[in-house]
């Protein structure tokens, strides 16, 4: 399965307790984490979430910090050697570039999810469909 989702990126302070006070927002909220990236930097963490509910966790996710949302591609794929090159391959062949990529948890057994975030979303769906 593959499908263009919404991401929302928080930039939080990088500090202790930070994270858990998010979490624990997006958790009263009844916003479920789908996926999940976090890159610091000196003074600042971003935070990458893929969740159930976009809409809303935007709206409580602005209490925390600065917010932006952004299109990515989320795929399933198999857990398999492999398999990630021959998408780099395919998307090289279509003139795509990835920006940034990680992964979530499976959706079945023997499987992988993988969250992209490419310069054409629309070219990527079709070079990888």
């Amino acid at each position: 399965m593959i499908s263009i989702e919404k991401q929302l990126s928080v930039f939080l302070d990088n500090r202790p307790g930070m994270l858990a006070r998010t979490c624990d927002a997006l958790a009263k909220g009844q916003i479920n984490l789908v996926a999940l990236s976090i890159v610091d930097t000196l003074d600042h963490a971003i935070v990458r979430l893929v969740v159930s509910d976009a809409k809303k966790a935007a709206t409580i996710l602005k209490e925390h910090g600065t917010v932006q949302e952004r299109d990515v591609v989320v795929m399933d794929l198999p857990n398999e050697p492999g398999v990630l090159a021959a998408i780099a391959k395919k998307l090289t062949a279509a003139g795509i570039n990835i920006e940034y990529a990680y992964c979530t948890s499976p959706t079945t057994p023997g499987s992988g999810r993988l969250v992209l975030r490419t310069n054409d979303i629309e070219s990527t769906i079709s070079a990888l469909s």
